[in-house]
């Protein structure tokens, strides 16, 4: 719900009264308990209905009630109801309307049935509804935290409240409903099979697994059971997270593939399975099971299927690089046990392995601190996670420099913003307007008035700058006041603009000359070499992700990205280093299409008629339902809000400066174009000249290498 919540605290108009949702979630902080228990996973599939306005807990309970009994055929004598212990309301709607028996209506308390989406924020009181494995064990002293006889499978949450910082209950402006029901859970439910890893969302994929380790799930034991559920379960997360664009990695969303891919090898090895993908990539066992995972997805989405080739390689490519690391590692973390075991023998002691070896293991080795914890736990030693936590912090101490982002969040400063209207951008069409100053910030605080000299974050009625959103960084300029009756004038050099909660811009700069104050009429002023120079950088970026779909493949993505002044910057996927001959015929394409001179198409149309167009979202950006288009006929389509050029003549040329690795299976290309292309070959061309002069040669490379092969030879 996390996606709607500016719309439940009335941040954002809503634009539909209600709407259904099926989302893939990933879910990792309780990683251990996959397979333990018959219903945790890391990967799930959650199905919603959400009212902004529209419906509320009648309607919510009621349609509940008709989807379970009704249309999934569940026995109503089955299911139990939970309620909050306040919630009388609920409790009559399910008793007296539904008729539901009141013994099977529970009233728990405030951690079980109250429902918040963090410490502060959209909250209210929610009911569940409960599926009984094992009506005959009665009605008397029923638990429906049992595990063993009760599943929750659907929760209704009444979103009525704002929890404030200090705890108390602000009623919302309108009462929502949130509701999520489990896929996976309500699948074990119909199909009548002991767990939800016993069904055709996952089973499938275990048994593959099982026939890899020449293993017959039934026979197996409870330990052998359980490593083949984790990956089962793993290895669905894996390649939809690939799918959608998350590459293994070291950092962020790239180091949970890379944690869920090394525990599914070290549980195959644990199995016996060992490709012997030392030697060469072919050994890899990964994608066999990924193979079963994409043949399961293939018919509810096509996108897994088509997308099959890259993340069958990504997953092959890390196991082959855990393989190596894994045993590496494995030799040195079995040493530091024994080391461990022997010297608490002698002390009398509980075995605990050295959080500074951890991190040693982690740091120099690349060995996962969540591997060592299971295989020391294999062994009976606990590992000391505090002395890790604290080498981890002096590291990111010395490798991370303070990195600060000025936005307003919802909960911060909330009273700041919460009557002023989104800000009107005039930017696209537009480089000056006249605007009203409607509040003004200093520290984060709401003043009246600003003097000479002071920083200060301007939020406007409307205005022309861009705000940096999309990898293109802010416009620069100035807001000007100008005070004919006094003959005093007001100049704020802008220096940033950043996006708050909903659509509110906020300036940021410093007040050169005069005194600012809230509800003075301004103009603001757009620095128009600065925007030329990242709207070349923007469009240049595009048919810079359209060259390399064309040179070395169209399964590559963008990853990230930067549009500066100087410069531009394109991170995307891709496995190894580009080659001369590819840089060469991607810049060869691109000055191609700036030679067009192929006059730009700017549309607005809905989400869903851009995407079967063609057009390319980035991954990870938020789409409302209305999206702005920006093509280059023929070259690219791209949903894009940023600023562009009208003609790809604009661009002049284009030249990439460097090409470099990131990340895992992430690239980095710099590059510039137009008045930064010509300032780069200038500089270029000067420095060749000087070169030239000092080693008294003809400007032309033919006699330079000449010149520098025989100054090479001399020394």
């Amino acid at each position: 719900m996390l996606q709607f919540k500016p719309i439940f605290l009335g941040k954002v108009p809503r634009q539909v009264p209600c709407a259904a949702t099926a989302q893939r979630c990933i879910r990792t902080n309780d990683v251990e308990n996959v397979g333990r228990t018959a219903r945790h996973h890391t990967f799930f599939e959650m199905l919603g209905n959400f009212s902004f306005g529209d419906y509320f807990k009648k309607e919510a309970i009621k349609w509940a009630w008709e989807l379970s009994t009704a249309e999934l055929g569940l026995p109503a004598e089955r299911l139990w109801i939970s309620v909050f212990e306040d919630d009388d309301e609920a409790f009559e709607i399910w008793h007296k309307e539904v008729g539901v028996p009141a013994d099977h209506i529970k009233r728990m308390g405030e951690e079980d049935n109250f429902w918040t989406s963090g410490v502060t924020g959209p909250c209210g009181p929610c009911s569940e509804i409960y599926y009984d494995f094992h009506p005959e064990r009665g009605t008397l002293d029923t638990d429906l935290g049992d595990d063993s006889r009760f599943i929750e499978f659907y929760n209704l949450v009444f979103m009525q409240y704002n929890r404030k910082d200090d705890g108390s209950l602000e009623p919302l402006k309108q009462k929502n409903i949130d509701t999520g029901m489990g896929l996976e859970r309500v699948a074990r439910i119909l199909q009548r099979v002991p767990s939800n890893y016993e069904t055709d969302l996952i089973y499938p994929i275990i048994e593959k697994a099982s026939e890899l380790a020449n293993i017959s799930y039934g026979l197996a034991d409870d330990p052998t059971k359980l490593k083949l559920k984790i990956i089962g379960d793993h290895m669905r997360a894996v390649v939809y997270l690939i799918s959608d664009g998350v590459i293994p990695s070291n950092i962020g969303r790239g180091y949970v593939v890379r944690r869920l891919i090394r525990r599914v090898v070290r549980t195959g090895r644990l199995l016996g399975i060992r490709g012997d993908c030392r030697e060469n990539l072919e050994g890899a066992f990964l994608p066999a099971i990924a193979e079963k995972v994409i043949d399961l997805g293939t018919h509810i989405d096509s996108d897994v299927k088509a997308r099959a080739p890259r993340i069958l390689e990504e997953i092959k490519r890390e196991e082959y690089r855990f393989v190596q690391t894994l045993e590496r590692g494995e030799e040195l973390l079995e040493q530091m046990i024994d080391d461990a075991l022997s010297s608490t023998r002698e002390k009398g002691t509980v075995p605990c392995l050295a959080g500074e070896d951890a991190f040693l293991l982690y740091d120099t080795y690349g060995f996962p601190v969540e591997i060592t914890i299971e295989v020391a736990e294999e062994h009976g030693v606990t590992v000391d996670m505090n002395a890790f936590d604290t080498e981890m912090e002096k590291q990111r101490r010395r490798s991370q420099a303070a990195h600060h982002a000025i936005k307003l969040e919802v909960g911060d400063d909330a009273d700041v913003t919460a009557n002023i209207p989104d800000t009107e951008f005039l930017g696209y069409d537009a480089l000056s307007a006249r605007a009203v100053i409607k509040s003004l910030l200093v520290n984060g605080k709401p003043v009246i008035q600003v003097p000479e000299g002071s920083e200060v974050e301007v939020l406007l009625d409307k205005t022309p700058f861009y705000a940096e959103s999309g990898g293109q960084i802010a416009d620069h300029g100035l807001i000007c006041v100008s005070d004919g009756e006094n003959q005093q004038r007001t100049v704020v050099e802008i220096i940033d603009v950043q996006k708050s909660m909903g659509n509110l811009f906020v300036h940021k700069g410093t007040i050169k000359e005069g005194v600012l104050e809230v509800g003075k009429e301004v103009e603001a002023e757009v620095d128009p070499k600065l925007r030329q120079r990242a709207k070349v950088h923007h469009t240049a970026t595009h048919l810079l992700q359209s060259a390399l779909k064309k040179v070395i493949g169209k399964e590559t993505s963008q990853a990230g990205s930067l549009v500066a002044f100087d410069r531009l910057r394109f991170d995307f996927n891709f496995h190894r280093p580009l080659l001369e001959d590819e840089i060469l015929e991607i810049e060869r394409l691109i000055n191609g299409w700036i030679g067009d001179a192929a006059v730009l198409q700017t549309k607005v149309m809905p989400l869903t008629e851009a995407k079967e167009a063609g057009a390319i979202a980035m991954f990870g950006e938020k789409y409302g339902e209305e999206v702005r288009v920006v093509e280059v006929p023929g070259v690219s389509m791209e949903l894009c809000g940023g600023t562009h050029v009208s003609n790809t003549a604009e661009i002049r040329g284009f030249k990439i400066i460097s090409e470099q690795g990131i990340a895992s299976g992430i690239r980095r290309i710099e590059a510039v174009a137009g008045e930064a292309f010509i300032e780069y070959v200038n500089s270029r061309d000067y420095y060749m000249k000087q070169l030239c002069n000092n080693l008294k040669v003809c400007f032309s490379f033919s006699q330079l290498k000449k010149s520098i092969l025989t100054f090479c030879k001399i020394i």
